[in-house]
């Protein structure tokens, strides 16, 4: 089982910038696709991004294609989301999650998770 702790929400401005980041424990990390879902109060998470193991492939969910760039550095056991122009609408808590699928997008193809980090952007 992998450990996931991500950081790096807050609160942001509409348009501006925020870097999450997922710090993965056990030396297995180099082994999974990882991905970051999202979630508001009332909703089903949703898909956000997607990385293959090697960094070589990635998925984005439509909203975030252009604004959103997910990228792994392995030696670290980390994976970033860098999050740029950032909409209200983007504003839920941000999950990362493990797969062992080449790059998934449905939740129940991640296995590990981690405890969220909030994200709120204000208009």
């Amino acid at each position: 089982q992998v450990r996931l702790v991500e950081s790096g929400g807050g609160l942001v401005q509409a348009g501006g910038s925020l870097r999450l980041s997922c710090a993965a424990s056990g030396r297995t990390f180099s082994s999974y696709s990882m991905g970051w879902f999202r979630q508001v109060p009332g909703k089903e998470r949703e898909f956000v991004a997607a990385i293959s193991w090697n960094g070589g492939s990635t998925n984005y969910a439509e909203s975030v294609k252009g604004r959103f760039t997910i990228s792994r550095d392995n030696a670290k056991n980390t994976v970033y989301l860098q999050m740029n122009t950032l909409k209200p609408e983007d504003t839920a808590v941000y999950y990362c999650a493990t797969s062992t699928a080449w790059v998934a997008k449905a939740s129940t193809d991640f296995g590990s998770w981690g405890q969220g980090t909030q994200v709120t952007v204000s208009s």
